[in-house]
């Protein structure tokens, strides 16, 4: 039986993916997870559970699908829900006070608005950066 490759993971069982909840590729090694829909097709994004200011922002971008923030989880940092911003190389703590969804896909949509909205505040470190040292 030949072997499977997946993007700089090598294995001879078919069922790995099926069985294995372990980190096995080059970038889930970098980031310390597995990448969740490599295995389970239902973390793929409902459309149906999209909050009203994605749906917004969708149209605003001229998007028919969620394009980069399909990669966007609510994660977890120090035990608290966090999403990561690969912009900043960090995590970005959901406010204590916000009540979050049962629901994993809720939770994933919640995580992208937020992301979004504070890539857009005067918070975010990019913004910062662009203040003070742009020339125009």
């Amino acid at each position: 039986m030949s072997g499977t490759s997946y993007k700089g993971f090598e294995t001879d069982d078919v069922d790995h993916f099926l069985k294995g909840g372990g980190i096995d590729t080059d970038r889930e090694k970098e980031i310390g997870q597995h990448i969740g829909y490599r295995y389970d097709v239902n973390l793929l994004p409902d459309y149906k559970r999209l909050t009203p200011y994605l749906k917004k922002y969708m149209e605003f971008m001229g998007w028919t699908d969620l394009n980069w923030l399909e990669d966007v989880h609510m994660g977890y940092e120090e035990g608290k829900p966090a999403v990561f911003d690969r912009n900043i190389n960090g995590w970005v703590s959901i406010p204590e006070t916000m009540e979050l969804p049962d629901n994993q896909q809720d939770r994933d949509m919640v995580a992208r608005e937020l992301l979004i909205k504070f890539q857009m505040s005067e918070r975010h470190p990019l913004v910062q950066l662009n203040q003070a040292y742009k020339k125009f």
